[in-house]
């Protein structure tokens, strides 16, 4: 990838995410207080993503890095270290959530708005800007995630909506990874063996939360 592009893509990411910040602050219906702490954590996880990018790529290049640390500079994180980074991201989370740190519903809640907003503006910009016809797709299914998220958050228990959504993502992008020639995410090529894994985990939070749901319900 040429220096330029590489600067664009980048600027292009900052734009996006920073636009789902924006849209969380001005729409959410948290306080002030709840949103700014949101953000906050939210901002920090994202810091640790490109840390967990940046040891991903190191570890996929080892030899290089060993040789010359400086040129691992030149090369483009890929797809593999993306996959690295957001399965240590999720860790991290975890940890934090079992350890009190992280307030998980409006964690997730704050989550799902910026993400969302963030891949909107990130895929309609490949698309109207970069000319980029593969991305079409993939915008299609974040604005009906965008339009499931809006019309049923005031009906829908925001925990269950966020699982919603993640399923939503899950099975839609897996749908356009096995009947697109590539499905891109942030500047990342995405497998389909990857969203395989993450509807597993998705499912698997569903029917934790029903299992304890039936549980609390049992004792009543």
């Amino acid at each position: 990838m040429h220096l330029s592009s590489i600067h664009s893509t980048i600027a292009i990411i900052i734009f996006s995410w920073s636009m789902g910040f924006l849209t969380y602050y001005i729409l959410s219906d948290s306080t002030k207080a709840e949103k700014k702490a949101s953000m906050e954590e939210i901002a920090g996880q994202l810091i640790h993503f490109v840390i967990f990018l940046w040891i991903g790529k190191i570890i996929l290049n080892l030899n290089i890095f060993i040789i010359d640390p400086l040129a691992i500079l030149a090369y483009p994180s890929n797809s593999y270290a993306f996959y690295f980074a957001i399965l240590l991201s999720g860790f991290t989370i975890v940890i934090q959530y079992k350890r009190r740190k992280i307030d998980a519903l409006p964690f997730s809640i704050a989550f799902t708005y910026i993400f969302l907003t963030a891949s909107f503006v990130y895929e309609f910009m490949q698309v109207i800007w970069n000319k980029n016809i593969y991305s079409t797709g993939y915008l299609s299914l974040i604005a009906l995630l965008i339009i499931t998220f809006v019309v049923l958050r005031n009906f829908v228990h925001p925990h269950w909506l966020n699982l919603l959504i993640l399923l939503g993502w899950s099975i839609g992008s897996l749908s356009l990874a096995m009947i697109k020639p590539i499905l891109i995410v942030f500047g990342y090529s995405i497998a389909p063996w990857f969203l395989v894994f993450i509807l597993i985990i998705c499912c698997g939070l569903i029917l934790s939360q029903k299992m304890k749901a039936g549980v609390v319900n049992g004792r009543n």
